[in-house]
């Protein structure tokens, strides 16, 4: 799914984003997570990060996501403020930080509770109207925009249709369960204790990612809550390879999503031995690539790992006298 650009959070823009967040991670992470039994390499590789994020391991699926050479890359990249990879790889990522500070505010349950009960309380007919109207135009905006592929288009409408149908249904104006799920969200928004980005990066990538699967685990309990199982869409994963020429294969998964059952085509790549989903290593080489260009114009020393300029690999942190 595209990535939505994040403006000043209102307090009411925190409680939401609670819900489309993970409703968001449902439906994108599946590109780049998803379990099920196959002994098909390619499928249980992805099926491993999707346990993963199941099991709310942030380290764990950044680990099982790119090489261990450019793991150690970009968590140095992450510590001299290059990267902010694999948050990025979320859906509305540049919310989670404003929505952290909304739901932590110290009168954040009392004015997230205002703001529902003027907004949607009761609105059982709004909130299923404004569902199917939002479907209709994700639908037409995904059949209009030319950067996704055909196979990316057809994955994503189903992934719309069905949340769109979710929402329509799901008890969303209901004021007791909104009172519930507020709680819930500001408590564990408070513990995280996390809600800028100097604080991301005085703790570092691993530390970061540590505290933040709590936080992962209790917004998808609210969603459940609602009727959006994600982790039965992450477990619930099956696949079978189409296609592979060398190192280079193409892999159909299927997941059930909010009881519809929605399918993709996706690529993987194999480096060094172990197969990865093609998407995240092209954006992490870019990444890295950016991070080596900042550490040369400020005449830093290469990272460990790094991306070799004009190379999709890793590269020695000195590269190999020339004979």
């Amino acid at each position: 799914m595209s990535k939505s650009p994040l403006r000043a959070q209102r307090p009411t823009a925190g409680w939401a984003s609670a819900i489309l967040l993970l409703v968001a991670l449902a439906a994108c992470q599946r590109e780049a997570t998803q379990p099920a039994a196959s002994p098909a390499e390619p499928v249980a590789a992805v099926q491993d990060m999707a346990r993963a994020i199941a099991d709310n391991d942030l380290v764990s699926y950044a680990r099982l996501s790119v090489p261990p050479s450019q793991y150690t890359a970009l968590e140095q990249a992450w510590s001299e403020g290059h990267s902010r990879w694999p948050l990025t790889e979320l859906p509305l990522h540049d919310q989670l930080l404003p929505m952290l500070q909304a739901l932590s505010a110290d009168d954040s349950r009392q004015t997230l509770q205002r703001s529902f009960d003027r907004q949607l309380a009761g609105q059982t007919a709004a909130v299923r109207q404004a569902a199917q109207s939002m479907g209709l135009f994700g639908v037409q905006y995904l059949r209009h925009e030319t950067r996704f592929t055909a196979s990316q288009r057809a994955h994503y409408v189903q992934v719309v249709q069905t949340l769109a149908a979710w929402a329509a249904d799901a008890p969303i104006s209901d004021r007791a369960r909104a009172r519930a799920s507020i709680a819930t969200l500001t408590r564990s928004a408070v513990a995280v204790g996390i809600t800028d980005d100097a604080q991301l990066q005085q703790l570092g990538m691993v530390a970061s990612l540590q505290q933040l699967g709590p936080f992962l685990a209790t917004l998808k309990s609210v969603l459940a809550s609602y009727g959006l199982d994600v982790d039965a869409s992450l477990r619930g994963l099956t696949g079978e390879v189409l296609s592979q020429q060398g190192d280079n294969a193409l892999v159909r998964l299927e997941y059930p999503l909010a009881g519809e059952s929605v399918s993709l085509q996706i690529p993987l790549t194999r480096r060094d031995g172990h197969w990865y989903l093609t998407r995240t290593l092209a954006d992490t080489d870019a990444l890295l690539r950016k991070a080596e260009a900042a550490r040369a114009a400020a005449g830093e020393p290469a990272a460990a790992g790094a991306i070799e300029p004009g190379s999709g690999t890793p590269g020695d942190a000195t590269p190999p006298a020339k004979p």
